[in-house]
């Protein structure tokens, strides 16, 4: 199922996203079953009940409850994640592309909810900012409360998957070595366009990758290639840390980011970025400036 926020006369929604004859179509989950929450997080947390009762109301909703997805305006799959928990160099040839060695244990780093955006909304660069760049990525949302966590028993803690776009501005992220201002401007995190359940995609270390800007592909990786695999970043994150419902982490990009051409590619205002992920979808945003 892909899970989606909408919004329609201006209220946020719950739905899934279908596709069909006459074309992709959103459906209200609350309003074909109304046990049904309106909103994702409180669906996660209501776990394998909510997603039985979701894929019923996919197959009988009655057409007061579909809308076409022209009609409604998608959002960010999780439009305010409690944690947005993010990996560093989690690629091999990354690391080497950023002059850094094999990383021990995985470098860990936060995004913040004021930097989340959906499918189609605008990157927007301030002022301030002269190197954005771009890191297409995947992402995890949880959709157990998770401590603890076996990395034998750690996909069974996911909800599911979605494409990321762990933009960044190299230059307030180089100026310390704390990462979080280059991480953290608003618009920085765009996620979507659905929530793929984890149903959908048995093994996301068998994904293929790809972050185009325009016509031009940027990126090019394998999910296979991790470094610290998604199982076991749950793993070690939860031996410190609770992992809530609704929690994103987003695992690392490949090679192939603006700083490491020659010359550098920063992301521009007109520039159309999508990140494509094999079974996760197609996120696309243009890039504007502020």
């Amino acid at each position: 199922m892909k899970l989606v926020t909408f919004t329609l006369d201006g209220r946020p929604r719950l739905g899934a996203l279908r596709s069909g004859k006459r074309g992709d179509q959103v459906i209200d989950l609350h309003r074909a079953d109304p046990r049904l929450p309106a909103d994702a997080v409180a669906f996660l947390r209501a776990g394998k009940r909510a997603l039985a009762l979701a894929q019923q109301a996919v197959a009988t909703t009655s057409p007061e409850a579909t809308y076409d997805l022209s009609a409604v305006t998608l959002k960010a799959p999780l439009p305010r994640p409690g944690k947005i928990v993010c990996v560093g160099q989690n690629y091999l040839e990354h690391a080497a592309e950023s002059n850094a060695p094999r990383p021990l244990f995985p470098i860990i780093f936060a995004k913040y909810a004021n930097a989340v955006i959906g499918h189609g909304e605008p990157i927007v660069i301030p002022a301030a900012v002269q190197k954005p760049d771009y890191e297409g990525e995947l992402a995890v949302v949880i959709g157990r409360r998770a401590r603890n966590v076996p990395e034998a028993e750690a996909l069974d803690y996911v909800a599911g998957y979605m494409p990321l776009n762990d933009v960044s501005a190299r230059d307030w992220q180089g100026r310390t070595s704390q990462w979080v201002l280059g991480k953290t401007p608003d618009t920085f995190c765009p996620m979507g366009p659905a929530l793929v359940t984890a149903d959908e995609i048995p093994n996301p270390q068998d994904l293929h990758i790809r972050t185009v800007i325009g016509d031009e592909v940027v990126q090019s990786g394998y999910t296979g290639d991790m470094i610290f695999s998604v199982a076991y970043l749950i793993y070690d994150m939860t031996r410190i840390m609770t992992l809530e419902p609704g929690d994103v982490i987003a695992t690392g990009t490949p090679s192939g980011i603006g700083a490491a051409r020659t010359p550098p590619r920063w992301l521009k205002p007109g520039d159309v970025v999508r990140v494509e992920i094999e079974r996760a979808g197609t996120l696309e945003n243009p890039v504007v400036a502020e």
